[in-house]
């Protein structure tokens, strides 16, 4: 929107610079969030009686934060695709596609919160109907984002730390892709856990992802080891967005939380994630940048399967932030920590666009 004002308007390149619109982006979506944080959570707290539901078999001083609000994810959606809506170009399919992707598994997510307040239950949603329509919409997201990818990058699988090395997949990509995207949205919401863990693992995922999309959109491409992908550069804008709308809730969600991210924001946010690597050819990337959503995700499966193996449990508490409370290590610093491995995966990820 900004874009065809500016136009109007004849102000100068500069300020039409997608860089330019990327910072204005992160400000407007970080403006949003702090001037409607609170009246959100006033919102959720007066219409959940109860909150949060806490697990009973979770770590005891979690208990603490019965009552809670959830579907605090809202915030984030909310003053991202307002931002994306007024910076971004609104002629770039693959900005709506990021759009749609939030819209649809910001859905799925508030239905399943929804349940979890007014039933009062750990369980809402059954995983059959959630992994179909989050498989639903990766398939079809997968399949625009390919449409849009020229040709010859369109099927392949970018090999990190190696010079243009990618492997073509041809058609089994678009199911890969699609792992991809539900396997990002399902780990960032096994990592929505503790206060302000997964949104500040978030908020460095994005800036690496906004740094990879700015690039490969651009003519800085040729100078990295990146694909170029013309339409990518309003990817960074997205990604800008969603870094402001983090970082804005973050003020709300730092220990002790007075709002949870929930399944609103964490499903919405994940899918997002995998969805932009998607666009910017850096699928193993995502993995790399993203290890502590990883972790937690390995971490539930082995559970899961070392009990029925041996019916003993692997870790003390899964998923893995669980087991580190359990250990003794204080919520604050199990926070701190992630977040010191999640800034140090986003440096390695930075060091594979320059790896000889």
């Amino acid at each position: 929107m900004l874009q065809y004002l500016f136009d109007i308007l004849s102000v100068p390149d500069y300020l039409n610079s997608v860089y330019a619109r990327a910072f204005m982006a992160f400000f407007a979506a970080l403006a949003i969030s702090l001037a409607f944080g609170s009246r959100l959570i006033e919102f959720l707290r007066h219409h959940q009686a109860h909150g949060q539901p806490i697990r009973e078999d979770g770590p005891k001083t979690h208990l603490a934060k019965k009552g809670t609000p959830t579907m605090g994810g809202l915030l984030i959606l909310g003053s991202s695709i307002v931002s994306m809506l007024l910076c971004a170009c609104l002629t770039d399919p693959l900005v709506w596609i990021c759009i749609l992707v939030l819209l649809v598994y910001g859905f799925v997510g508030f239905v399943d919160d929804y349940v979890k307040v007014t039933k009062e239950t750990a369980n809402a949603m059954s995983a059959k109907m959630k992994l179909f329509l989050q498989f639903t919409t990766a398939l079809a997201a997968v399949l625009v984002t390919s449409y849009f990818t020229p040709e010859n990058n369109r099927y392949t699988l970018t090999i990190p730390y190696f010079k243009a090395l990618a492997i073509n997949l041809w058609y089994f990509y678009v199911p890969l892709a699609m792992v991809v995207i539900v396997g990002a949205s399902n780990a960032v919401n096994l990592s929505d856990g503790l206060d302000g863990l997964a949104g500040g693992l978030l908020v460095f995922a994005f800036i690496f992802f906004m740094i990879v999309a700015y690039i490969c959109g651009g003519d800085l491409a040729q100078y990295f080891y990146i694909a170029p992908i013309a339409r990518a550069a309003e990817v960074a804008i997205v990604c800008s967005s969603v870094v402001g709308g983090c970082v804005g809730f973050l003020w709300f969600n730092a220990p002790p939380a007075k709002v949870f991210m929930g399944d609103t924001g964490s499903l919405a946010l994940g899918a997002l994630l995998g969805t932009v690597a998607i666009m910017v050819k850096q699928e193993i990337l995502l993995a790399i940048v993203g290890g502590v959503f990883v972790m937690e995700a390995v971490s539930v499966m082995i559970q899961v399967f070392w009990y029925r193996k041996t019916g003993k449990r692997f870790f003390k508490m899964a998923p893995i932030h669980h087991h580190f409370e359990q250990l003794g290590w204080p919520e604050t610093t199990v926070v701190l920590r992630f977040w010191i491995v999640g800034l140090i995966l986003a440096v390695i990820g930075l060091l594979a666009l320059i790896a000889k």
